[in-house]
């Protein structure tokens, strides 16, 4: 009975097994076919990724009156970006785009053959925004192709500036420049990470009836012009600027978001603090600082961020998200349809810092923003300051700074603490307690050390796995300085 079985199954068996070689396993098939979509998907991204920080880069660069070269993007925005579209990136090939004055207007990047470019398109003054894939670019008559070209040569290959500069007069207090000189130059080094990239270190100093002392050393080819992407740091920024919008009653940080399609479920219950401490409980696509469909792919903030469910009870789990940030920002736009960044920029003395927006524009302020390592140093000396500009006008609530520097909420795991849109160094060895720090990808830190009235700031463009240890540059500025 047993052999009149297996020879009644032999033949289709067989068939089965020579048809899996043949036409490969259902398994392994449907792989193959996904991993062609994910190869499609990945250039897709890394063309919008590469047109969109060659556009912001250059245009932001001439909005201050400097300058920067495709080959300088290349070699620090463009390498050592995650390992999905590294290897692809830096070769497709692009466009820059120049109207008859001379300004960019857009940046084409070629991908596929059966799809439009991918192009970023650059407003006078306001950064550039992505397209959504698909959409095919715009030729004006006045559009000329073109590179970057400078007429300093020699530019890029100056080496690397130390600036040590006193302001709001008085004299010097007591204070080591070659201490901090060194430490400074360990931060361009590897001596706080191996493989990381610094472009800019900057130390502040607020001393009472001295002014402010700032010492900063840039790598060749930037320096305190020149503006970089802040990732990260943005969701500081966008917390300053809820903080700005209650200081003037236009919403209370308890208040619910009051999004009409979160009124038919339990997400109505999540407030503008929920979202400021990363607790709304809702789940997203990948936690941390990728939203690729909206940072690379075009996406908008209303489709990107809005929907997600609830897995948690607001105010319960930790989830660091974009997403979280950018509806909290859209709880102040929202509801008051000037909303401007543009004007707070202006007030505290941005004069280089742009917050760029999607292709509706609504604003990206959980990455998108460009500044410079000084604009930095400004935002963090305006939290030493307690939310008052140094003409004596008040622009946080009093008391804002404690608000956003308490770990009131559920915290995450690691070695830092969590507030309201910043960072917490509560739990770093050697570093006051009562320091907050922003934190962006690629290693951009701003910290603020109200006990010692000092402000940190280090650029980079770190490659993808690597990481610049801030707690111990930290420490190292801190002991460089007196008490």
């Amino acid at each position: 009975m047993k052999t009149t079985l297996l020879g009644a199954l032999r033949g289709p068996l067989l068939g089965i097994a020579v048809a899996s070689l043949v036409l490969g396993s259902g398994p392994t098939y449907a792989q193959s076919a996904q991993d062609q979509l994910d190869e499609r998907y990945n250039r897709a991204l890394a063309a919008g990724y590469k047109a969109l920080f060659l556009c912001g880069a250059i245009a932001n660069a001439e909005r201050n009156g400097s300058e920067r070269r495709e080959e300088s993007v290349h070699e620090w925005e463009l390498t050592g970006v995650y390992s999905a579209i590294d290897p692809i990136v830096r070769d497709l090939d692009y466009r820059v785009l120049r109207d008859a004055d001379g300004y960019i207007t857009h940046v084409e990047v070629d991908w596929t053959d059966d799809m439009p470019p991918r192009f970023a398109d650059a407003e006078r003054g306001d950064g550039c925004r992505l397209a959504p894939i698909g959409l095919a670019p715009s030729m004006p008559e006045t559009a000329v192709l073109g590179s970057e070209q400078s007429s300093d040569t020699d530019k890029a290959n100056e080496p690397a500036s130390f600036n040590f500069v006193i302001e709001g007069g008085g004299k010097a207090p007591p204070y080591k420049p070659t201490a901090i000189d060194q430490v400074l130059a360990d931060a361009h080094e590897d001596k706080y990470g191996e493989g990381t990239r610094t472009t800019a270190a900057l130390v502040r100093i607020n001393r009472e009836g001295n002014g402010l002392v700032e010492s900063a050393r840039y790598t060749a080819g930037f320096d305190n012009e020149t503006p970089q992407r802040t990732w990260s740091v943005a969701k500081s920024i966008a917390a300053t600027l809820v903080g700005v919008a209650a200081h003037r009653g236009l919403l209370d940080v308890k208040d619910r978001t009051g999004r009409e399609e979160w009124q038919r479920d339990a997400r109505r219950a999540i407030t503008v603090d929920h979202l400021l401490r990363m607790a709304s409980g809702r789940y997203s696509d990948t936690p941390g600082n990728r939203t690729d469909p909206l940072y690379a792919g075009g996406s908008l903030v209303e489709e990107t961020a809005t929907d997600w469910p609830l897995i948690n009870m607001p105010g319960t789990q930790f989830r660091y998200a974009n997403n979280d940030t950018l509806m909290a920002v859209k709880a102040i736009s929202d509801r008051h349809e000037d909303f401007d960044p543009a004007a707070f920029f202006k007030a505290v003395g941005k004069e280089h810092t742009v917050a760029e927006t999607d292709w509706a524009g609504d604003y990206i302020l959980s990455s998108q923003v460009w500044s410079t390592a000084s604009d930095l140093a400004d935002l963090g000396q305006l939290h030493l300051n307690d939310g008052v500009l140094p003409s004596g006008e008040r622009i946080l609530p009093e008391g804002w700074v404690e608000y956003i520097s308490t770990p009131s909420g559920p915290q995450p795991d690691g070695p830092f603490g969590y507030g309201a849109g910043w960072w917490l160094m509560n739990k770093s060895e050697g570093i006051p307690s009562d320091t907050f720090a922003a934190f962006g990808n690629r290693g951009q830190y701003v910290v603020v050390v109200p006990s010692r009235n000092v402000v940190i700031v280090r650029r980079g463009e770190d490659p993808a796995g690597s990481r610049f240890d801030i707690a111990a540059f930290t420490r190292d500025v801190l002991a460089a300085l007196p008490e």
